[in-house]
């Protein structure tokens, strides 16, 4: 048996790999990459490597064998048709006869078009007779510290989502609520609704970021298409302009705001606090 991470040297799949090798021998884990090169490390670790591609479902044959556990990290090419690319996954899964699948899915609440794909999937999954946990990430705090650049350049966080408040935490919490359920027992036919213990709304993460700097940094509520406007002068493709976009209306109507305690409680810690994760943005 061995516990399968599908796009395992992506941004979440290695840290789900990191946090597995900490707990179970290196041998009981397989890595599924597109590039095997970007595998190198965990090769040498002794984590088994199997290259596939989402993109050709005939690429998964013989990667899942009997009793595998297995997470199946949603794809990130809203352009190749997701639904497909993981109905090839949970194909292969069902073929191979393996314990669990579980994926990385959105939470019940948000209602946007980005949501269409997981909630796709998941009528899938649990059409498909696998045993499955559905775990619905939240927001990460990366999606907005990840380049901190233009609101220091700027002294300012724009955003079209007014007072909302968005329950987010780190991508080494939601890979640790994965790791719990990899591991651990009882978990099948479950679906676990993922966030942050505390949800902050953007004028307290422009508030946060001013105390953090020691500048002031303020927060610009602007109306979505002043926002769309933003974003396509960023250089960013229509389809992912009208993707963010509404996501931050979203968030306005307090869809991305997660109430259930269930990070961390499957974590058995409390999630990373907002603040920490912009002291280690900035500091890196």
């Amino acid at each position: 048996m061995s516990i399968v991470v599908t796009a395992a040297t992506g941004h979440l799949g290695r840290l789900v790999v990191e946090q597995l090798l900490e707990q179970v021998p290196a041998g009981e884990v397989t890595a599924v990459v597109r590039d095997e090169a970007k595998a190198a490390g965990l090769a040498a670790r002794g984590v088994r490597i199997a290259v596939a591609d989402y993109n050709a479902p005939e690429t998964f044959d013989g990667v899942f064998a009997a009793g595998d556990k297995v997470l199946l990290i949603s794809g990130n090419e809203f352009d190749k048709g997701r639904v497909r690319q993981h109905a090839g996954v949970i194909g292969a899964a069902k073929a191979a006869g393996v314990a669990l699948l579980a994926y990385t899915s959105a939470p019940a609440s948000l209602h946007a078009a980005l949501t269409d794909d997981h909630r796709a999937t998941e009528e899938l999954l649990t059409a498909s007779g696998l045993p499955y946990s559905l775990l619905r990430n939240g927001w990460y705090h990366e999606n907005y510290t990840g380049n901190l650049a233009p609101v220091l350049e700027h002294g300012a966080v724009v955003a079209a989502a007014g007072e909302g408040r968005v329950s987010s935490a780190s991508r080494a919490d939601y890979a640790a609520a994965a790791v719990a359920v990899l591991t651990g027992e009882g978990h099948e036919n479950t679906a676990y609704e993922l966030g942050g213990d505390e949800a902050w709304s953007f004028a307290e993460y422009a508030a946060e970021l001013s105390r953090a700097t020691g500048r002031e940094i303020v927060y610009n509520a602007v109306p979505v298409e002043t926002m769309k406007g933003i974003l396509a002068g960023a250089g960013l493709p229509a389809p992912l302009v009208e993707i963010f976009a509404e996501v931050d209306t979203r968030i306005e109507k307090g869809e991305l705001v997660v109430t259930t305690g269930d990070l961390s409680r499957l974590t058995g810690r409390p999630t990373t606090p907002l603040r920490e994760a912009i002291a280690t943005a900035l500091a890196s």
